[in-house]
Order: C-alpha cells, then sequence, then structure tokens
C-alpha cells in the first residue's frame, strides 16, 4: 500500500509563486509515475502534470492551462514528488492532488493513477 501526502498549499496573491510536495511512503517510489491533478469547485478533476522516471531520463508532461508556468521535479532518495507553481493566476485555485501509477508510463486519465493523496487547497487571490 502506498500513502501519499501533500504539502505546501495556501493562499497567494495573483502573479506569486507557491511549491507543493508529495511524500510518498513504500517501496519502488522511482518506478511509479507521479502525477498532479486539481479540482475546483463546481469542475471535474483535471490533469495538471505528471512525472516519471525510467532509470535513465526523467520525462514530464504539463497541461496546457500551466505549460511555462509550472514545473513538475521528482527526488527518489527521498520518494517526494514536487509541482513548483509560479504566475499563479485565480483560475488556478482548487484542491490539488498527488497520484503514483504502478508504471512508468505518462498519463493524463486520472483513473490510471492507483494511489492518491488527501489534497492540499491552493488559494490564488485576484
Amino acid at each position: 500500500q502506498v500513502q501519499l501526502v501533500e504539502s505546501g498549499g495556501g493562499l497567494v496573491q495573483a502573479g506569486g509563486s507557491l511549491r507543493l510536495s508529495c511524500a510518498a511512503s513504500g517501496r519502488a517510489f522511482s518506478s511509479r509515475t507521479m502525477g498532479w491533478f486539481r479540482q475546483s469547485p463546481g469542475k471535474e478533476r483535471e490533469f495538471v502534470a505528471a512525472i516519471t522516471w525510467t532509470g535513465i531520463l526523467t520525462y514530464t508532461d504539463y497541461a496546457n492551462s500551466v505549460k511555462g508556468r509550472f514545473t513538475c521535479s521528482r527526488d527518489n532518495a527521498k520518494n517526494t514528488v514536487y509541482l513548483q507553481m509560479s504566475g499563479l493566476k485565480p483560475e488556478d485555485t482548487a484542491v490539488y492532488y498527488c497520484a503514483a501509477k504502478n508504471s512508468i508510463q505518462l498519463r493524463r486519465r486520472g483513473d490510471e493513477y492507483d494511489y492518491w493523496g488527501q489534497g492540499t487547497q491552493v488559494t490564488v487571490s485576484s
């Protein structure tokens, strides 16, 4: 069983930055694709970013809405994945969830992930 714990959310002004962290328990972290998703009230959960490591190279994928503003990274030694968010906009306000998939394939669909964290609130004021 894998447990994921997000942290780093909070209130920030538009244009500001935040870094989310997701710490994973269990083994085989490096062989899992890690994803970030978000959900705001009245909206469906949406893909934000994903990262995977082949053992040699790291690959990332981003939603168009965050590309160029968000950066996803991972530290396999710490079993942690990060989401550095800059140039934040009010429309980025949401609960952000970390997810893990038992393979190294990058995926954007939430139902393809096997484990989920509880989420952390990000609020961007205008």
